[in-house]
């Protein structure tokens, strides 16, 4: 797949994401991670969470408040690593995600700069 092209799946995790950032509603947001997924964070004191319980929880104690915008992707196989910026801010990161079918099975987010949101 293209560096530039973000894959379907990808595209509807960061537009749920960025839909539950508006809304500010994240109740049904841990059902897109398998029941047993793990969630880590990388630049932040946030996590690791495992489980969708635990990752529910994370998003329910600790909600992101800013949406973010992929700038880069690259797919292989069941992974997707995006660059991402934050909107409001414009810190930027990566996120890597492992599917499970049409289910997240692992999230890390990473963080290059200071003053990130939390969960992606």
């Amino acid at each position: 797949m293209s560096s530039d092209q973000i894959s379907e799946r990808a595209d509807r995790h960061v537009a749920a994401f960025n839909h539950c950032v508006r809304s500010g509603d994240w109740t049904d947001f841990a059902g897109r991670f398998t029941p047993d997924a793990t969630m880590r964070f990388v630049g932040v004191p946030v996590g690791p969470f495992t489980g969708r319980e635990a990752i529910s929880a994370g998003y329910a104690s600790q909600p992101p408040s800013d949406t973010l915008t992929v700038s880069r992707a690259i797919s292989s196989g069941d992974v997707d690593e995006l660059w991402f910026a934050w909107d409001g801010s414009r810190d930027t990161g990566t996120m890597t995600l492992r599917w499970s079918r049409d289910l997240i099975a692992e999230l890390t987010v990473s963080f290059n700069s200071p003053g990130a949101d939390t969960p992606a």
